[in-house]
């Protein structure tokens, strides 16, 4: 075999696809198909098996699907209509959900002894690799060899045969290891600052298909991320300005990542606090959950060893494995015959492993210490939120109204005060909570302590269930319950013209039925907004809910934007339905 190659020592490029691709609609028939799951190869699994090979050949399928036989018996339900006839598919076409899986699944099938030998597939791309070239020339003969025996053909114009470099999914694998594609990324490098949320978008997009690359990639990205949050105002501002550069500027000089040597043990760095985990073989952590701050210190070491174990799996197992960790008394635990159940089972989790633990002073085991420690910046960050005022503590919650935070001592007297007490009214833990909250009251696990004090109220469980918002009247539920919360509004029917005046505009609370009327001329919005502004706004206060009924001087453009400016709750009562009503027909002798 003769090996060309151009002056400029590149890859030759892949002809240009010029031909026609039919593709029918078959969205009706793919809701009606049971799908198909079988899995694409995980793209980091396939490119550290092909980084670091000397030679290579990458192949690619003719018009992969076409090579398909769909069996008689469901050709049918291929047709489609075509201006000169019907026609039915004898050959997988595109457009049908199962497809991918399927050829995926055939590949394997065919080349199945060969995958974990001397190539990867993934879909039509086949790679051939191997350490020198008559190797990789022996195994482009097996490949070849399997491809006639099963009638699979290939696309000449897209094969490249005995390089030593080329693209696979979207990476640049070499001897060297896994680079980026330079094309892509000069691609990237050249656009402007986005200005528009689809344009943020679509530059996250490639830049996160190589945020492997990109050291502290979540750190760089919260600028640009939070503008595609909904409700969010698109402001290009200097910070997101600044974190575009540099996402630019790491891409452009991203690093060529190294697969790991399979012969040599691994050396897993591991630690444990009260906040997080950290464990080093790349670089991760994770934030600890609430429980895990009870553990002793022999179980949070443990479980940071679990959780980098279960976390590198793929690279650890069948490996010699070294664990470095600051706690010494774990290299004796594994021997020990008499432990706590927790600590059994992750005992029995790590029997899997060929594993050795080591002992490294808290000093030098410098970098898990870091991860393990990055999360106390999160509590630096929430501390603004809080306001000390000796001997109280507040906090600015999201309603932008503070509270006062209550010790865990008195939570119980507070939750009792909300749910049981005569204006408690034993409700849901929902709706306990939010009462809570309406006392402008507030600790962290307000929810979760709520929840278990109304699953153990005596009465709530004699009852059978507290009360909750389907039990209520009417069916959206007014949980205000002081005076002047809550009013309810509505015109009485036209009257006998007197003074020009034909209408009365009356308002009545909820809680102590005070009574306010007004007569009008008209029945239309601008009579109800002045009349809320000039008498019930400005000599009430601000109330929480606003009754109505579906009338159009209710609803309308005017009143949302007037309730929206001064926070009040608009509640329309049901059609037919005068209950949520009653009061103020009450009030009116109707």
């Amino acid at each position: 075999m003769t090996v060309m190659k151009n002056q400029q020592d590149e890859l030759v490029l892949m002809q240009i696809q010029n031909s026609w691709r039919v593709c029918i609609d078959y969205r009706r028939l793919n809701q009606e198909t049971r799908k198909d799951h079988f899995p694409l190869p995980f793209i980091d699994q396939v490119l550290e098996k092909l980084a670091g090979k000397s030679h290579y050949y990458f192949l690619d399928g003719f018009f992969g699907y076409m090579q398909i036989h769909i069996t008689p018996e469901d050709q049918h339900k291929t047709i489609f209509t075509y201006p000169f006839g019907t026609f039915a598919y004898t050959r997988m076409p595109f457009g049908l959900c199962n497809a991918p899986s399927t050829f995926q699944h055939c590949m394997t099938s065919i080349f199945s002894n060969l995958l974990q030998e001397c190539m990867k597939v993934f879909m039509d791309d086949f790679t051939v690799y191997a350490d020198s070239f008559d190797a990789c020339l022996e195994n482009l003969s097996k490949v070849l060899k399997r491809c006639i025996d099963t009638n699979l053909v290939l696309n000449f114009e897209k094969c490249h045969f005995m390089v030593t470099e080329g693209i696979v999914l979207g990476h640049l694998v070499s001897n060297r290891g896994i680079e980026v594609d330079k094309s892509k990324i000069d691609i990237i490098t050249i656009l402007p600052n986005p200005t528009s949320v689809r344009e943020v978008r679509s530059f996250l997009g490639h830049a996160g298909f190589y945020r492997r690359f990109i050291e502290n990639f979540s750190k760089t990205a919260p600028p640009l991320s939070k503008l595609l949050q909904k409700d969010v105002e698109f402001k290009f501002d200097q910070p997101c300005i600044e974190a575009f550069w540099e996402l630019k500027s790491r891409l452009t000089s991203a690093p060529i990542l190294q697969a790991p040597d399979w012969e040599l043990p691994f050396e897993l760095i591991c630690d444990a606090s009260n906040l997080a985990l950290g464990a080093i073989l790349g670089q991760r952590a994770r934030v600890g959950k609430p429980v895990h701050s009870n553990y002793t210190t022999t179980e949070k070491e443990l479980l940071a060893i679990v959780f980098a174990l279960e976390n590198f799996r793929p690279y650890l197992l069948d490996s010699k494995l070294i664990v470095f960790s600051n706690y010494a008394a774990l290299r004796f635990l594994l021997k020990k015959l008499d432990a706590k159940s927790r600590l059994i089972w992750w005992m029995l989790l790590l029997q899997e492993f060929n594993i050795e633990i080591r002992d490294k002073k808290g000093v030098e085991n410098s970098f898990p210490l870091e991860a393990s420690r990055l999360y106390k910046e999160r509590l630096q960050n929430d501390a603004k939120y809080y306001i000390w005022d000796d001997p109280y503590l507040w906090r600015l919650c999201n309603d932008q109204v503070i509270h006062k935070c209550i010790h865990h001592t008195e939570i119980n007297s507070v939750l009792q005060f909300c749910h049981a007490a005569p204006g408690g009214g034993h409700y849901g833990s929902t709706q306990t909570a939010m009462k809570v909250l309406d006392c402008r009251f507030y600790w962290p696990t307000i929810f979760r302590d709520t929840y278990q004090f109304v699953s153990i109220c005596e009465k709530c469980q004699k009852v059978g269930m507290a009360i909750s918002k389907r039990h209520e009247m009417p069916q959206q539920p007014i949980l205000f319950c002081k005076v002047f919360d809550v009013w309810g509004i509505d015109f009485m029917r036209p009257f006998l013209v007197s003074n020009g005046y034909s209408y009365i505009l009356l308002v009545v609370d909820y809680t102590s039925r005070w009574v306010e009327a007004i007569a009008t001329k008209t029945n239309d919005a601008k009579v109800v907004v002045d009349f809320l502004k000039s008498n019930i706004f400005c000599r009430f206060g601000m109330p929480k809910a606003l009754i109505s009924d579906q009338g159009s001087h209710f609803c309308n453009r005017v009143m949302p934007l007037l309730l929206h400016k001064y926070r009040v709750i608009h509640k329309i009562a049901t059609a037919y339905h005068p209950r949520p009503m009653a009061k103020l027909k009450f009030s009116t002798g109707k």
